[in-house]
């Protein structure tokens, strides 16, 4: 992750520049946000299991800010540490040695938000 900025820091900086582009550009984000909710709702899996997957394809897509949302989002829904780690498993699986470097940053997070809650 970026520097000395905290894992908190990080994720409140991507949530500014989230709003900022959904002000930016109403309709599209406002789309999208409700993408994500549909996405996200809880039905045949569950939100942390949802959340978790996202937390896969981001880590094998190499986006920074998506593993922190989705990492932040999974906690929240009340996955488990042991639960994202199989899952960094897959994503390990399917996206080798660049997953494994995008891997270890959602396990960091995780480890991060869980420290502080």
């Amino acid at each position: 992750m970026a520097g000395s900025e905290t894992i908190h820091d990080q994720l409140k900086d991507m949530n500014r520049r989230f709003s900022a582009l959904a002000k930016a550009a109403p309709g599209p984000m406002g789309a999208f946000r409700t993408l994500m909710g549909e996405a996200s709702r809880p039905g045949a899996l569950s939100a942390a299991t949802k959340e978790l997957i996202a937390v896969a394809l981001a880590v094998h897509q190499g986006c920074a800010d998506c593993i922190l949302f989705h990492v932040g989002n999974a906690a929240s829904h009340g996955a488990r540490r042991e639960e994202l780690i199989e899952v960094l498993a897959v994503a390990l699986e399917m996206g080798g040695g660049p997953s494994a470097v995008y891997a270890s940053r959602a396990l960091e997070a995780f480890d991060a938000l869980a420290a502080k809650a």
